[in-house]
């Protein structure tokens, strides 16, 4: 998986209070990539990687990664997205049941609560435009 990992499974785990949950990585990047949609707007110091210099950035990154985990895995959602999409999902061999009423077929990015605020409070979002 390309792109930047915001966090590590020995971070979710402490985040969580329990161990990674199997495929952590996967689901960690997955997550930074959704993190990533995020901060569209946002301005920040980065190194030669793209990774945050400053390290309460790079804190805020961590958390809101570790809580957009967090929530998918307390929603039954593997990082695809396809759990707020369908009634069912199953991965071997590849089943999808009944859409959703209401879903949008292209939903944008499902952004944990936890994680908008890790974001909000370092001032990584922008506030309400008039």
């Amino acid at each position: 998986m390309a792109g930047r990992v915001y966090a590590t499974p020995e971070q979710l785990a402490a985040y969580t209070g329990t161990p990674a949950p199997a495929g952590a990585d996967r689901l960690l990047a997955r997550a930074s990539e959704d993190v990533d949609a995020a901060l569209v707007t946002a301005v920040y110091d980065v190194d030669a990687d793209g990774n945050p210099t400053a390290a309460a950035v790079a804190a805020a990154l961590a958390e809101a990664t570790c809580a957009q985990v967090e929530y998918q895995v307390a929603t039954g959602d593997d990082g695809t997205g396809a759990a707020g999409q369908w009634d069912a999902v199953s991965v071997g061999p590849v089943s999808l049941s009944g859409r959703k009423a209401g879903v949008p077929a292209a939903s944008g990015v499902d952004l944990a609560p936890r994680a908008h605020r890790a974001l909000r409070r370092a001032g990584l979002l922008p506030g309400v435009i008039w």
